[in-house]
């Protein structure tokens, strides 16, 4: 064999080769996976913390629905035989102004509600008119009030609407302000 020969069994180190083209599809679609996935994750917290505040919201109102309906039934509910009790009862659910207007009136209310016929007070119904910033909500109510006159033979109804204001104090709901809406 004659050394010029070439062999081209093996590489040849000084021969320059094209590299191959670079492959950009998996990892641009790697990315733009990731970025969606990011992107899902973002949007499902958002929505979760949401969801939570409006579920607290729904929660509190359908608490201060329930204490009115209980204090308005409670308010429109006359005994006469029992006075004090009722107005021990209705200061006990009061707080702020409205406490503060029943405690001054509280003697002329006992003699109307001696005065008075049994009656029995219902809701019709009720709903959130307002949250307030301070915590509290005020409620627009429907009551009805039925009485029986004296001789038992004939049944008194009538309506009434109201706005009371709510507010959680501690554990426990109060009444803060009692208006009758005309």
């Amino acid at each position: 064999m004659s050394p010029r020969r070439r062999i081209s069994d093996g590489p040849d180190y000084f021969e320059v080769t094209p590299r191959s083209p670079r492959r950009w599809g998996l990892p641009l679609v790697a990315m733009l996976a990731a970025v969606l996935v990011a992107a899902a994750v973002g949007a499902s917290t958002f929505m979760l913390v949401r969801h939570e505040s409006d579920r607290r919201v729904a929660l509190e109102d359908a608490a201060a629905l329930g204490y009115a309906r209980e204090f308005m039934t409670m308010y429109t509910t006359l005994d006469p035989f029992n006075a004090n009790a009722y107005a021990d009862r209705i200061l006990a659910q009061g707080t702020g102004e409205f406490e503060r207007a029943f405690r001054e009136r509280q003697n002329e209310i006992l003699i109307q509600v001696a005065r008075s016929e049994p009656t029995t007070g219902t809701v019709l119904e009720a709903g959130v008119q307002r949250r307030n910033s301070d915590g509290s909500t005020d409620v627009l109510i429907a009551t009805k009030v039925t009485t029986t006159s004296p001789d038992g033979k004939s049944t008194i109804e009538s309506g009434s609407r109201w706005v009371a204001t709510t507010i959680k104090e501690g554990q426990q709901w109060k009444i803060s302000n009692l208006i009758q809406v005309i």
